[in-house]
């Protein structure tokens, strides 16, 4: 998402927005059929199931997707005015980045409070990830009305650091971008897959 001349703010959400049109599509498609022991199966001991990697991405939107819809609804009730050009904090554009470099090259540990809280998960994992996903599609929408270059966003595990809304949606993409291929391989990984 990040590139070397600055983005025009619909362009930016146009391609966030179809972003998780993607992510969605993958999950109706692929993650919703499956049986309950489907989504537990991991691709080896310690490594995490289809239903880890979404139960992982349900942590982190339950974190941060509440607390974006409240600073979206105060920049809408100040009636700040959308930029023309989307803005990047240094910070923001280095976490992003983390994030899209392939796992393989660049492994990430995700601190304990984050992982997944079990081995066995529920099918509904599925279904609380496809609604975050529209609260998400939905934040994108809103996002098109205020200036979404002056919302910060706290982070969760440095609260000191602010980002702004925009670096927000870029690292939360990017991160659910790089968990569903983790899942879209433990699929693949197993045999006569797809």
């Amino acid at each position: 998402m990040a590139a070397s001349t600055p983005l025009r703010t619909t362009e930016f959400l146009d391609q966030l927005t179809q972003a998780v049109a993607d992510v969605r599509r993958v999950a109706q498609e692929r993650f919703r059929p499956l049986s309950e022991d489907q989504l537990n199966r991991g691709p080896a001991p310690g490594k995490w199931s289809v239903g880890q990697c979404l139960e992982h991405l349900n942590i982190i939107g339950g974190l941060y997707l509440p607390v974006m819809n409240q600073r979206l609804r105060r920049a809408q009730e100040r009636g700040t005015q959308p930029a023309e050009q989307v803005k990047h904090g240094y910070f923001g554009k280095k976490l992003t980045a983390a994030m899209q470099a392939p796992a393989r090259e660049k492994p990430l540990k995700t601190p304990q409070q984050f992982a997944p809280s079990g081995s066995r998960l529920p099918r509904t994992v599925v279904e609380v990830f496809l609604r975050q996903l529209d609260d998400l599609s939905h934040q994108l929408q809103v996002a098109r009305t205020i200036n979404a270059n002056a919302v910060r966003i706290p982070n969760a595990i440095v609260p000191l650091l602010r980002l702004r809304l925009t670096d927000q949606f870029a690292f939360m993409i990017a991160h659910l971008q790089r968990h569903i291929a983790q899942a879209e391989r433990v699929l693949d990984s197993r045999p006569g897959s797809r």
